[in-house]
C-alpha cells in the first residue's frame, strides 16, 4: 500500500470511529507495524491534520474537524448498508473485506448529527451467509482473470456427476440467488457455456490470454437472451 493511500485510510478510520482509537488497532486494520502508524501520525500532524494523542491511549482527530460531508438521507443509508450486507454475505473474502472498508469510508462522511439518527446497523435489513466460503470459491481467481483476459483451465463436475476438463475465456460472473456462475466462451464447444463455481474442483490459470472479440464477450451473452425474447 503506498503511503499516500495510508495516511488517507488513516484519517478515514478516526473520522468514522469517532473515538479514541490505540496504535495497535489501527496498525492491524492497515496491516502494517505500529512504529509505521507512529511514523505517519507524525506525518500527518505535521502537514496540519488536527490529530490528537496522549500516551497509553491513542488518537483522534481534534471533535469539530470535518471535511464536508456528502449527504445521505435515511433510504440511501439504508440502500448503501443492505448492498454492502449482500456483498460481505454472498461474495468471496477480498470483496467482503473491501465492503467493510467501503462502509468505514461512508460513517466518514456522515455529520454528527446523522451519526447518532443512523448507526448503520439496522436489525431488520439482514443477509444470512451461510455456506459463502463453498459457493464463492475460486471467485477472486476468476475476477482477476476476468481483468486480464487470462485463459482458464477448468477441472469440472457437471450436473450428472461426470467430470471433464476444460480450457476457457472467463468473461462475467453472474450471482442467481443460491449460486455463483461463470459465464465463459468454451474453446472445446466453441461456444458460450456455463460453469458453477461450486462445481468447479481445480482451477489453473493459463498462459495464454484471449483476444477481444465483438462476438465473444459478456454483452453478446446477454444479447442473445434480448433477442430469443
Amino acid at each position: 500500500m503506498r503511503k499516500a493511500e495510508r495516511l488517507f485510510q488513516l484519517i478515514t478510520l478516526l473520522r468514522s470511529r469517532r473515538q479514541v482509537m490505540t496504535a495497535q488497532e489501527l496498525a492491524e486494520r492497515l496491516e502494517v507495524s505500529e512504529r509505521t502508524i507512529y511514523r505517519d501520525m507524525q506525518a500527518l500532524s505535521l502537514s496540519g491534520m488536527p490529530i490528537e494523542s496522549e500516551a497509553g491511549v491513542g488518537y483522534r482527530l481534534r471533535p469539530g474537524f470535518n471535511i464536508p460531508p456528502i449527504m445521505f438521507d435515511e433510504n440511501e443509508l439504508e440502500a448503501l448498508l443492505l448492498g454492502v450486507r449482500m456483498v460481505q454475505g454472498w461474495s468471496d473474502d477480498q470483496l467482503s473485506q473491501a465492503a467493510a472498508t467501503a462502509l468505514d469510508k461512508i460513517r466518514s462522511v456522515l455529520p454528527e448529527q446523522l451519526h447518532h439518527r443512523h448507526t448503520l446497523k439496522p436489525e431488520w435489513l439482514l443477509v444470512p451467509d451461510f455456506h459463502r466460503t463453498n459457493r464463492t470459491q475460486y471467485s477472486s481467481r476468476i475476477r482477476e482473470a476476468i481483468k486480464t483476459q487470462q485463459m482458464l483451465d477448468l477441472h469440472y463436475q457437471r450436473e450428472d456427476s461426470t467430470y471433464s476438463q476444460r480450457r476457457v475465456w472467463p468473461l462475467g460472473l453472474v450471482y442467481w440467488g443460491q449460486t455463483w456462475t461463470l459465464v465463459a466462451w468454451c474453446e472445446i464447444r466453441h461456444d458460450y457455456r456455463m460453469f458453477r463455481l461450486d462445481r468447479i474442483q481445480e482451477l489453473e490459470e493459463s498462459d495464454c490470454h484471449y483476444p477481444l472479440h465483438p462476438q465473444r464477450n459478456l454483452q453478446h451473452y446477454l444479447s442473445r437472451f434480448d433477442c430469443d425474447s
